[in-house]
C-alpha cells in the first residue's frame, strides 16, 4: 500500500470508515456461512461416473453376498470392507485415467494394441457373467418389491422392473439418465439407516474392521472369493472407462483427437475424487450391511440366507419394520441403478470389441448395435426368471464368469495404465503399477478358488 493511500484512509469520514469496516466483516461472515454448502455442492457437482460405478457394485447380488456373510460369520469379516476399498479404487482410477486420457473405451483400448482373440474370448464370458446377474437382480427386486405388496405378481414385477429399466437406457438423453443414476445413489443410505435401530457393539464392530480374522474353512473361503468377485467385478472396469468418455462427449469432445487433447491435470483430480468416492460409499454400504446381518441374524442363530430378500424378512423380528422396509427398499433401488450398468458394460464391450457406434449419447437409430446389445441381454435376464433358474445357481454362475474374466482384464488394464506410449504424462506411478499386479493376481487366486470350490 502506498503512503498517498494511507493518506486517504486517514482522511475519510470516521462514520464512514466504520460503514466500510461493518460491511467488510458482514461480507466475510456471509462467506464463511457460506462456505460449507458451496464446497458440499461442489463436490456433489464433481460426481459422476466413479458414484455411479460404486453404487452399482452394491446390487442386491451384492447385497445377498454381503448379508449371508454376516449372517454366517457376524462381524468376523467387516474387515474385507476395508481390505477391499483401497483395491477397488486402485483398479477404477486405472480404468478411469486410460478413458480420459486415450479418449476410447476399455475394449477399443484392448482391440487397438492386444489380440483380439483373447478380447472376444474375455467379452464373451463378461457378457454371459452380467446377463445372469441381470436375471437375478431383476428376480430379487421382485421379491423386494413383495415384500411390500405380497399381492404383486413375481412375473410382472419381473417383467415392469426389466422393461422400465430398457426404455430409460434407451430413450433417455445421456445427460438427463447420468443424473439419475447418480442421484439413485443415494438409495444405499437405506442400509446405512438400518443400522439405526439395532444395538450394534461398536467396540467388536471396530476390532473386526482392523483385524482380520479367518478360520480357512472351505466355506468362509468361498464367501470371500465372492466379496471379491462382487467388488472388483469386470462390468465395472468397462463401465467405468466408457463412462469418462460419454462425459467428455457431453462436454462437446467428438473425436478421439480432441478427447485426448482436452485432458488436465484438474480433469485428472477431479476424476480421483469421485471414484475414490465411489468406491468409499460402494464399502460403507458393505460395512453396514454385514454388521447389520451379524449383529441380528448372526447371534440369533439364522444363518442360511440365500437373498437379499431373505435377509430383510429374517431382519424384521429383530430390527423392526422400518429396517425391514428400508431393506426391501434398498433391493428395488439398487437394482435400478445396477442393471442398467450391467446391460451397459455388456454393449460397450461388444460393441468397442467389433468397431461399431456405439455410446448411451447416441440416439437408437443411430447405434441399433448397441442397444441392440442391451436389449438382448435385458430380455434373456428376464427371461432366466421363467425357467425355473435358482437365483442362487446364477449368482454361482456370475462368480465363475467373473473369476475367469477378471485376472485377464486387469492384466490389460494394468498393462494399458502403465504404457507410456499410451498415458503419456498421467501414466502410472510405479508403486500404483505394482499395486496393480499384486491386485491381478489375487483375483486371479479368487478365481482359480471360485471354481475349484465348485468341484
Amino acid at each position: 500500500m502506498s503512503e498517498s493511500d494511507l493518506e486517504n484512509i486517514v482522511a475519510m469520514p470516521a462514520e464512514l470508515l466504520e460503514a466500510g469496516v461493518e460491511k467488510a466483516t458482514l461480507l466475510e461472515k456471509e462467506i464463511i456461512n457460506k462456505k460449507p454448502f458451496t464446497v458440499a455442492k461442489e463436490y456433489w457437482n464433481n460426481l459422476g461416473p466413479g458414484l455411479t460405478t460404486g453404487a452399482s457394485d452394491d446390487d442386491p447380488s451384492g447385497i445377498a453376498t454381503y448379508s449371508q456373510t454376516g449372517a454366517q460369520y457376524g462381524t468376523q469379516l467387516l474387515w474385507l470392507s476395508l481390505f477391499t476399498f483401497p483395491l477397488m479404487a486402485v483398479v477404477q482410477e486405472m480404468c478411469a485415467r486410460i478413458g480420459m486420457v486415450s479418449g476410447r473405451g476399455l475394449a477399443a483400448n484392448i482391440r487397438l494394441h492386444y489380440s483380439k482373440t483373447i478380447l472376444y474370448i474375455a467379452t464373451f464370458f463378461l457378457v454371459a457373467a452380467n446377463v445372469f446377474n441381470i436375471g437375478a437382480d431383476l428376480g430379487a427386486m421382485a421379491q423386494g418389491a413383495r415384500l411390500l405388496s405380497p399381492q404383486l405378481s413375481f412375473g410382472l414385477l419381473v417383467i415392469g422392473f426389466g422393461v422400465l429399466s430398457l426404455l430409460l437406457q434407451i430413450f433417455t438423453t445421456y445427460a438427463r439418465y447420468a443424473k439419475y443414476l447418480k442421484y439413485l445413489a443415494l438409495v444405499l443410505l437405506s442400509y446405512v439407516f438400518s443400522s439405526l435401530f439395532i444395538n450394534l457393539h461398536w467396540h467388536v464392530v471396530l476390532f473386526h474392521t482392523f483385524v482380520p480374522s479367518l478360520n480357512f474353512s472351505r466355506q468362509q473361503l468361498f464367501l470371500i472369493c465372492a466379496i471379491l468377485g462382487t467388488t472388483i467385478s469386470p462390468y465395472l472396469f468397462f463401465w467405468q472407462t466408457s463412462q469418462e468418455v460419454e462425459e467428455e462427449i457431453l462436454k462437446g469432445e467428438q473425436t478421439i483427437s480432441e478427447r485426448q487433447h482436452a485432458v488436465r491435470s484438474r480433469d485428472i483430480k477431479s476424476m480421483r475424487a469421485d471414484v475414490w468416492t465411489g468406491m468409499f460409499v460402494s464399502n460403507v454400504v458393505m460395512f453396514f450391511i454385514i454388521a447389520v446381518c451379524g449383529a441380528t441374524l448372526y447371534t440369533h442363530g439364522i444363518t442360511n440366507i440365500t437373498s437379499a430378500a431373505d435377509a430383510a424378512t429374517a431382519l424384521k423380528p429383530f430390527a423392526g419394520n422400518l429396517a425391514y422396509v428400508l431393506f426391501a427398499i434398498g433391493i428395488m433401488g439398487t437394482g435400478m441403478l445396477a442393471i442398467p450398468v450391467l446391460a451397459g458394460a455388456s454393449s460397450y464391450a461388444v460393441s468397442e470389441s467389433m468397431g461399431w457406434k456405439f455410446g448411451l449419447y447416441r440416439k437408437l437409430k443411430n447405434a441399433y448395435a448397441f442397444y441392440g446389445v442391451i436389449i438382448l441381454a435385458m430380455i434373456v435376464g428376464i427371461g432366466l426368471n421363467f425357467i425355473g433358474l435358482d437365483p442362487i445357481k446364477a449368482l454361482i454362475y456370475s462368480a465363475v464368469g467373473n473369476g475367469l474374466v477378471a485376472p485377464i482384464i486387469l492384466f490389460f488394464v494394468v498393462q494399458l495404465s502403465s504404457n507410456k506410449d499410451i498415458m503419456g504424462k498421467y501414466v502410472n506411478k510405479r508403486h500404483i503399477t505394482w499395486l496393480g499386479w499384486l491386485i491381478t493376481a489375487v483375483m486371479a487366486v479368487a478365481g482359480i478358488a471360485v471354481i475349484v470350490s465348485l468341484f
